[in-house]
């Protein structure tokens, strides 16, 4: 089946090529461990090196002192499942169905998930010798053999669901949700700590050889619960219509997501902690990001949730502040400390990984790009198209342009003199409109041709 995919990704057109084989002198050099940390529902706008004048984050803004702050990086979709194919497989998640527009159901799609024909980050890695475990977080298939084990991971611990209580452990449909790798293996403790615990524990066994972590945290998604905040769920009853957790004010979250935030910052600095104690942290490439923006209000009643900056929109949309998100690149010695305005992409990490690993093996064909240049020797970006979708919302950026459809609703915004995308300028740049628009009408025959050739 992989040479199948790989067939299949033959046919797409305007593709970049993975990354380049390394020099001699690179491949002289040990190989760095990885650390891939995912924030769930962060805002742009909810860390202090991205400007909270709310949240304490000392340990990520240290992170993000000592490393690559960026300014304009993407997810790959503007809610859990897509970005997290996007960040495993360097693939538009359109590519794997149209499933993968949003998060995937615990109702509705229990049967779906990320098909087992694509080449995960991990499997490549482990196919030369790194260490490979998943903490935290799938929500890429429900039930085997669709879960982590099968993608490339040596060990998961965590849930498969889009979200769980983070005391219980208990998803929206009240079923018990925490395992260990296949497993249904149920855990006490709040779930920052316990992943984080995880994640310290497999550093510490594999100091000695390469190693990938990806770490992708429930933090701060919904039920909105610090760690003092009283457990919810309890297994056998729905909280489809209850999933929020216990908040005394609905017209002001905020408390709750600044426990969340701060206990997520907080187990980051353990880790990095961790990573100095054991001797390895020189040789670790630290990435931390956020999975899509957050939300500012909910439905009727819940506001003042989270941050997105000065960014319009948020979860869900595919406005600026529904994709824009925190993304922070951390190698000492490797990658210089500053702020990089580089219009970059979830897809980009496969690659970009890849060579940083120095990987032999050829790697399969991605729509990210290689940014090594970049964070190696401050090197520029190629300009290039990105794209969104999200059902009926569309999305196109090219350069300083980002064109969206929302409903019939068409908009064209000047991001550079525009951030906020408060200024539609569609009918004063009819051109651009068309062209935009043609390119995703492309993008979309190309994505959607892929998923065709894969579906049974």
């Amino acid at each position: 089946m992989r040479r199948a995919w790989h067939f299949i990704f033959a046919l797409a057109a305007s593709l970049p090529l993975g990354a380049t084989p390394p020099t001699s002198a690179e491949a002289s050099e040990r190989r760095p461990n990885i650390v891939l940390i995912v924030a769930d529902d962060l805002g742009y706008g909810d860390l202090g090196c991205y400007g909270s004048k709310v949240h304490h984050t000392p340990h990520i803004d240290a992170l993000a002192s000592a490393g690559l702050r960026f300014t304009d990086f993407h997810s790959g979709g503007a809610m859990c499942s897509p970005t997290r194919a996007s960040l495993l497989t360097g693939c538009y998640p359109q590519r794997f169905g149209a499933q993968f527009d949003s998060a995937l159901s615990g109702e509705h799609d229990r049967h779906l998930g990320l098909p087992l024909a694509a080449v995960t980050l991990a499997e490549l890695l482990k196919a030369e010798g790194y260490a490979t475990a998943c903490f935290g977080k799938w929500h890429l298939g429900y039930q085997a053999p669709l879960l982590p084990m099968n993608q490339g991971f040596d060990v998961f611990r965590g849930l498969v669901s889009g979200d769980g209580d983070f005391h219980t452990h208990v998803d929206r449909s009240g079923n018990e949700d925490w395992w260990l790798n296949d497993t249904l293996t149920m855990e006490s403790g709040y779930t920052t700590d316990l992943l984080t615990r995880h994640g310290i524990d497999f550093i510490q066994a594999h100091r000695d050889k390469p190693f990938f972590l990806y770490l992708p945290h429930l933090a701060i998604h919904f039920p909105w619960q610090g760690p003092q905040d009283p457990p919810h769920r309890q297994k056998g009853t729905s909280y489809q219509q209850e999933k929020w957790g216990i908040i005394p004010d609905p017209s002001n979250v905020a408390p709750h997501i600044k426990a969340m935030v701060e206990a997520l910052d907080r187990c980051v600095g353990e880790l990095m902690a961790a990573l100095r104690a054991e001797g390895v942290a020189d040789n670790t490439l630290v990435l931390f990001t956020s999975d899509n923006g957050g939300y500012l209000t909910y439905g009727s009643e819940f506001r003042n949730i989270s941050s997105n900056g000065p960014f319009r929109g948020q979860k869900m949309d595919l406005y600026e502040g529904g994709h824009r998100v925190p993304m922070i690149v951390s190698w000492p010695g490797r990658v210089a400390a500053g702020v990089t305005q580089a219009t970059t992409h979830s897809n980009d990490l496969l690659p970009t990984l890849a060579k940083c690993a120095q990987l032999k093996n050829e790697l399969p064909k991605c729509d990210g790009a290689d940014l090594t240049p970049l964070l190696l020797r401050g090197e520029a970006v190629a300009e290039r198209k990105l794209f969104w979708r999200t059902g009926k919302q569309k999305a196109v950026r090219c350069g300083p342009w980002k064109w969206c459809l929302t409903g019939r609703k068409t908009e064209l915004f000047n991001l550079d003199q525009d951030p906020g995308e408060q200024n539609n300028l569609a009918q004063q740049q009819p051109e651009i409109v068309q062209a935009l628009q043609a390119a995703w009408e492309t993008w979309n025959e190309n994505v959607n041709h892929t998923a065709a050739q894969h579906t049974p």
